[in-house]
């Protein structure tokens, strides 16, 4: 009996192209964390590639160290993606549902307008005029309301719904089970897949948004987010050269850190919290992705 499966050109070749694709795939992420844990006068030399040369925490340290707010604006960042995703899902599956329906009388005019969306935008000005009309400024709402309904995520769960069998409703009514009872019980089970995928982009959209903080929130310490916070750190160090909001030693703390340094420490702690979430969602990620494609 053959033990072992004979190597063939094609199978050598194909696994040296995965692993140049897993290097190519890897080798950033690598190099950010070595810059991010490599002393900053040593970053300066250059030629960091997927290992520090001289180990340290100084990074972070100037970063959590500079500011006092960082643990609140770490818990308003978890709590605005948790809600915005939690509502974003529901307001999108409920609308994506209606719309697949047959015999609702205004889908197709509903459906152009979600399209006119993609295409045409207000403009900032009437965004931030009609946020501050809607009496949001300063208002934890600001976060969930203008990204409760996204017209790219509505069409991608729609398309999904359209592709599932129409007797499993038709035999729901039989039963006599009303819409809502098709939606919760049949159709939201059944979507799954592209729930998680969705559920994937509004929880990235709102974990990595800090503009928003900036313009309509930031005079309200209590719902400053993570990434507006770093961002501010950031932007203190590459016009300062040193690093912190609090530092009271520039020249001190510019031979510990620099821009590039911090940066990377920001891309870092910013990231690891969505790649801790991504692997529980990859299975239904790449089938609600590829569910539609195949049928």
């Amino acid at each position: 009996m053959q033990r072992f499966k004979k190597i063939t050109l094609f199978d050598l070749i194909l696994s040296i192209g995965m692993i140049i694709v897993i290097i190519i795939t890897l080798y950033p992420f690598l190099n950010i964390l070595a810059i991010s844990l490599n002393d900053a006068v040593d970053t300066a030399k250059g030629g960091i590639h997927i290992w520090p040369r001289q180990f340290t925490f100084a990074n972070y340290t100037e970063i959590f160290g500079s500011n006092d707010r960082l643990l609140k604006a770490f818990i308003m960042s978890v709590t605005r993606t948790v809600v915005g995703t939690v509502t974003g899902i529901i307001a999108s599956t409920m609308l994506a549902y209606t719309l697949s329906r047959k015999d609702f009388v205004f889908n197709k005019p509903i459906a152009i307008l979600l399209v006119l969306t993609m295409f045409v935008s207000g403009g900032l000005i009437p965004d931030y005029m009609l946020i501050r009309n809607l009496g949001l400024i300063n208002e934890f709402a600001v976060y969930i309301l203008p990204m409760l309904i996204s017209a790219f995520n509505v069409i991608i769960i729609r398309s999904f719904m359209d592709n599932l069998p129409k007797a499993l409703e038709e035999s729901a009514k039989m039963d006599g089970a009303n819409d809502f009872t098709i939606f919760a019980r049949i159709i939201l089970p059944l979507s799954m897949p592209v729930i998680a995928t969705i559920s994937l982009f509004l929880a990235v959209g709102q974990w990595n948004s800090w503009f928003d903080t900036y313009l309509y929130a930031r005079s309200n310490e209590n719902l400053t987010t993570l990434q507006y916070e770093l961002m501010k750190i950031l932007d203190n160090a590459s016009t300062s050269g040193g690093a912190g909001v609090n530092s009271q030693n520039a020249e001190f703390i510019a031979k510990q850190t620099n821009p590039q340094s911090l940066k990377m420490a920001i891309t870092i702690i910013a990231t690891v919290p969505i790649l801790m979430v991504y692997p529980f969602l990859q299975k239904y990620f790449v089938t609600g992705l590829t569910l539609g494609a195949v049928k």
